[in-house]
């Protein structure tokens, strides 16, 4: 029976044979080629939007699948499945209190044209609001392949903790001089003992415009993918706890795997190993 009528009357009726009906039933019900295919692209977009930390929407994702499926049909896939990229919140930068009276250096970024890694590296600092109070995070990062060379985290916002990331940048990346590392004009980056662990070591100061935070825009990005990607949503309920998630994201996520437009859609450290 088909609901209230049998099968061999409505065949007959719609001047259909049996066996052609039941052949389409199966047709239904049997999964073709397209169909196939369609679930193993669902399995893979699936699994990489997991890997991207519910990152990446429909052009990295087909970025990835290049080659086995169009942008379009990337996208289609991931509205039936539902799946959403992460909204980016709007990340406001932090202006630095620039008022004491250390040496500002000029800003040398207009006057160079960056062909390589290891030629100017960005630096700045942020916050990361723990249970247990703030988090505060120094990176340095490669203007050239955007990654991030050098890092620390404690609880102070001091000297020591912007000296530990460019340390931690020294002795990981052993660059070749000249180099010119750009900060703000916070007084972490203006006082007497920075100035002098960058002379130690051949390092060219440079500093952004008083005011002008988009001077330093790489290190700013970063700041704005680790908010959004890491921070935002999520409560840290101590500061080990923030501190664990940004380590595994910068040395486990965005270094080796994020995927950069601006790099070809390929991670820092790829970028990098296909210069050497």
């Amino acid at each position: 029976m088909s609901g209230r009528y049998k099968v061999a009357w409505l065949c007959e009726a719609l001047l259909v044979s049996r066996s052609g009906y039941y052949d389409w039933r199966r047709r239904q019900q049997a999964p073709g080629p397209r169909q196939r295919e369609n679930q193993q692209l669902r399995n893979r977009i699936r699994a990489i939007f997991a890997e991207s930390r519910q990152t990446y929407g429909s052009p990295r994702i087909a970025w990835v699948l290049r080659g086995v499926a169009s942008r379009n049909r990337v996208a289609r896939l991931m509205r039936e499945e539902r799946l959403w990229a992460r909204q980016r919140s709007k990340y406001r930068p932090m202006t630095t209190n620039s008022q004491h009276a250390d040496p500002i250096a000029p800003n040398r970024l207009p006057e160079v044209q960056v062909v390589r890694p290891d030629q100017v590296w960005a630096t700045d600092a942020t916050y990361v609001l723990t249970a247990q109070g703030w988090l505060y995070v120094v990176a340095l990062l490669d203007v050239c392949s955007r990654r991030v060379v050098g890092w620390s985290m404690g609880e102070r916002l001091d000297t020591v903790l912007v000296l530990t990331a460019l340390r931690m940048a020294l002795r990981q990346r052993q660059p070749r001089q000249p180099l010119i590392v750009h900060s703000d004009r916070g007084t972490q980056f203006a006082c007497h003992a920075y100035r002098k662990e960058l002379a130690a070591h051949g390092l060219i100061a440079s500093m952004s415009r008083k005011g002008n935070c988009y001077d330093n825009a790489y290190i700013e990005s970063f700041w704005s993918s680790l908010k959004n990607e890491v921070v935002f949503g999520h409560r840290f309920n101590t500061r080990a706890e923030a501190r664990s998630a940004i380590f595994h994201y910068i040395e486990g996520f965005y270094n080796p795997r994020r995927l950069h437009s601006s790099l070809g859609f390929t991670s820092p450290v790829n970028f990098e190993s296909h210069l050497n």
